[in-house]
């Protein structure tokens, strides 16, 4: 997992719109990136909709948020949509940022699917692009409060 003190190297993902975004559109602010692994499931939106709740603080407290996970945009676009949340969703199906963010857990078999595990986990960069807290298999419950704490 990247330590607390280290620089992370640019990224570009897709938004819900299809939009590019780079991690260094950001510099100079401070980031809150949250890894979830699906939208539209109990703990991701229980997720998503405390970031919401919390966001205008988070705003006010320099930040602005991204959430990460390997749906497309089209999924995000709904789920932004349906529970009204006013931050970017980017794609990354090749999970290779998940990945740079040590969030890939292993695979398993459901049903006759294999899938590979997107550990709930959330980073706070500074604006030198700088980790400076890291949560892990976090709660989704509340998480948006608990980040905001931090901030504060």
């Amino acid at each position: 997992m990247p330590d607390v003190g280290v620089k992370i190297d640019d990224f570009t993902l897709p938004d819900e719109s299809g939009n590019l975004v780079s991690l260094s559109d950001y510099k100079g602010k401070k980031l809150v990136i949250y890894f979830y692994p699906k939208d539209n499931t109990p703990g991701c939106t229980a997720e998503a909709c405390s970031f919401r709740d919390e966001y205008d603080e988070i705003l006010e407290a320099g930040a602005e948020v991204l959430g990460i996970s390997p749906d497309t945009p089209e999924s995000h676009i709904e789920f932004k949509k349906k529970y009204n949340l006013p931050f970017k969703l980017l794609s990354d199906p090749d999970k290779k940022v998940i990945s740079l963010f040590d969030a890939l857990g292993e695979k398993e078999l459901i049903g006759d699917e294999i899938i590979q595990k997107i550990y709930r986990s959330t980073y706070i960069i500074d604006e030198n692009m700088v980790i400076r807290q890291a949560f892990h298999k976090v709660n989704p419950e509340g998480h948006g409060r608990e980040i905001l704490s931090f901030l504060l």
